[in-house]
């Protein structure tokens, strides 16, 4: 009876020891409104708020650890809290530090779904948070890119982006980059998983070709020739 009960305890006690090492740390979510009673800021007030705000944050983070392929802590960044601010500043938004900074200016002034626009932004900054940059030595315009490319994949892609096969280099970045990773990650589900995965210690256009088979030159000029080459 006693080794019954004491492989039973065992038992139980490695599960219990499995199940802490599989749980995945909490994010805390701060939201800092700094934006006073300018017209941006009451717009974000009437039209948005805190609430909502800390919803998205948590929903594009969600969405960026399934789309990573970062089903664990081990996977992913260490970052217990982000913060995002409203600020009256210039710009559109920008992500630093584990904080995100939204200008309330730019939300006053949109013209469209500002709920929609400050959810797309949320989105392509959150990613900043949690992507690799290959340790600084990844192209700046591939980093925008793979944030738009997150933000096209969440549905948020706005009227004003380019069509799929414009650009002028694959690393132009932005709108452009993502529509060329949107293609990459066609001719293989998980590809921009995977580069963002070989980015977590370094970079170099090799990845391409140990993904795909083909040099990103190559898989740009195929990019283009699909959709006719256009500009």
């Amino acid at each position: 009876m006693f080794r019954l009960r004491h492989s039973f305890f065992l038992s139980a006690l490695l599960l219990s020891l499995a199940a802490i090492q599989t749980t995945q740390a909490a994010v805390e979510y701060v939201v800092n409104y700094n934006a006073g009673s300018s017209g941006g800021g009451v717009r974000f007030t009437n039209e948005i708020g805190t609430d909502y705000s800390r919803q998205t944050l948590t929903s594009a983070t969600d969405f960026i650890w399934k789309l990573f392929q970062q089903n664990n802590d081990a996977d992913r960044k260490n970052v217990p809290k982000v913060t995002l601010f409203i600020d009256n500043m210039d710009g559109v938004a920008y992500a630093v530090n584990n904080e995100i900074h939204v200008n309330a200016n730019y939300l006053g002034n949109y013209s469209g779904d500002v709920k929609r626009e400050f959810t797309g932004v949320l989105y392509h900054e959150m990613t900043h948070i949690w992507q690799w940059n290959g340790n600084g030595q990844a192209p700046g315009g591939l980093i925008e890119g793979i944030a738009d490319f997150v933000r096209l994949r969440a549905g948020y892609a706005p009227s004003h982006w380019v069509q799929p096969g414009q650009g002028d280099r694959w690393d132009q970045g932005y709108d452009v980059t993502a529509r060329f990773l949107d293609y990459c990650n066609d001719l293989m589900n998980g590809f921009v998983a995977e580069l963002n995965k070989k980015m977590r210690n370094g970079y170099n256009d090799s990845y391409f070709v140990e993904l795909l088979g083909k040099s990103v030159g190559q898989l740009w000029n195929d990019y283009k020739a699909k959709y006719g080459g256009k500009q």
